[in-house]
């Protein structure tokens, strides 16, 4: 799952950031109102986690977002308390409100329901062959059987699964897996992709993954993924 925080406070970003990386999300981080809306515009996240004290109007920042038809599901950051402000933030577009100081777990939750509401119409599970991703659980089975991923392994099997047959450039899996600064000219892609290939690979006829040579990765080629929606008892 992809996260775009859009955050100016030099302390909050990277604590916010690196927690929610530990829990299995791909965050993108963004420093004012302008570069946030650029980068909510041209790629795609899941939910945006937007600070309503930037510099330069996270108020307008969400009001422009809505008017461009941007319809992902916005959560709220802010110092400001009362029932007036909280009113402004959700007539302005956003989809949730949560105020300075907060507790991880809360956020955490509140990011959770965004992402369920979200996808309910989208369907909560991936399937491809044996292969079976469920989103809300972060959890992926073959053939039944559990298989134990790394938030970084699942982040990068969730894109392979979406996109599959199609060549994926090292560049594509870089800007959708990994931040905007990751370097180029590391082997961590590779290293990862190798990883999540003994796990998905192993004992299989046809191996999912195909390395391209001097071009990047194929997933499951000769197989067509399916989405079927997850029982509604899901918390």
């Amino acid at each position: 799952m992809r996260i775009l925080l859009i955050e100016d406070r030099a302390g909050l970003a990277p604590s916010a950031r690196a927690s929610l990386e530990q829990h299995g999300y791909c965050v993108a981080v963004a420093t004012s109102a302008y570069d946030g809306g650029e980068l909510a515009c041209v790629e795609h996240h899941d939910a945006i986690i937007l600070d309503l004290g930037l510099p330069d109007d996270g108020i307008e920042l969400c009001q422009s977002l809505r008017r461009q038809k941007v319809t992902t599901p916005l959560l709220i950051l802010t110092a400001l308390a009362t029932t007036a402000d909280k009113v402004r933030g959700l007539d302005a577009g956003a989809d949730d409100y949560l105020t300075k100081p907060f507790q991880l777990d809360e956020l955490l939750a509140r990011l959770r329901s965004l992402l369920r509401r979200s996808q309910a119409t989208e369907g909560a599970r991936l399937r491809i062959g044996d292969l079976v991703m469920d989103l809300h659980q972060r959890r992926v089975t073959q053939n039944g059987a559990a298989i134990k991923l790394s938030a970084k392994e699942f982040a990068l099997l969730e894109f392979m699964m979406r996109h599959p047959r199609r060549l994926l450039s090292r560049t594509m899996i870089s800007e959708s897996v990994w931040d905007m600064n990751h370097e180029p000219g590391s082997n961590v892609i590779d290293v990862y992709v190798s990883a999540l290939r003994r796990k998905i690979d192993h004992g299989t006829c046809a191996p999912y993954i195909e390395t391209v040579i001097g071009s990047g990765y194929r997933f499951a080629d000769d197989l067509a993924p399916t989405t079927a929606p997850i029982a509604a008892s899901i918390p």
